[in-house]
């Protein structure tokens, strides 16, 4: 019988940067995302979408990676440690690239994250580690792609998230979607 779902780490930053650095606990706020995180806020904080439209509301709220991509990419001699990909939340145990949209992931005691897509893998992923963006990115066998770096999500309850926490995911009525990049 597989073990529940949990989170295995946490990590934030409130500068621009690529990676994220770990942290005991972080604050997930409704509306915002995790607290004193440059990515956080009711509209786009991403730098290139700002570029673009900085009235888009932030559907990137919150990045989870599961950490069974690390384990893979270790097979592979890329050694990456949670949040080294920009990621809030390392999951395990929970195949988040599997969720449909709007899925729901209660966590810990009081936090609820609602899925909104895929996160888009980008060239800072090769600047970051050369010949890792193409352990990512992977085609399906009708050409379709497929991105392995995680999900973003939005907070719908705010609350404390800490490794260890444990999360229950609840998937939408149907029909279900696929994510998809936001």
């Amino acid at each position: 019988m597989a073990s529940e779902p949990y989170v295995l780490a946490v990590s934030q930053d409130a500068a621009h940067g690529f990676s994220k650095l770990p942290a005991r606990t972080i604050g997930v706020i409704a509306g915002m995302g995790v607290a004193g995180d440059a990515h956080a806020g009711e509209t786009v904080q991403h730098l290139s979408r700002v570029a673009i439209d900085p009235s888009q509301p932030n559907l990137r709220q919150v990045h989870l990676i599961h950490a069974e991509l690390f384990d893979e990419l270790a097979a592979k001699g890329f050694v990456v440690k949670p949040g080294d990909l920009g990621e809030n939340l390392t999951t395990r145990g929970v195949d988040v690239l599997a969720l449909p949209t709007d899925a729901r992931l209660a966590i810990g005691l009081d936090a609820v994250l609602r899925v909104t897509g895929l996160r888009n893998p980008c060239a800072q992923i090769e600047r970051f580690m050369p010949g890792l963006l193409a352990q990512v990115v992977d085609r399906r066998p009708d050409g379709e792609i497929v991105r392995k770096c995680g999900v973003m999500a939005v907070v719908e309850a705010s609350g404390s998230i800490s490794p260890g926490d444990r999360i229950a995911v609840t998937l939408p009525p149907p029909p279900l979607r696929a994510l998809e990049r936001v």
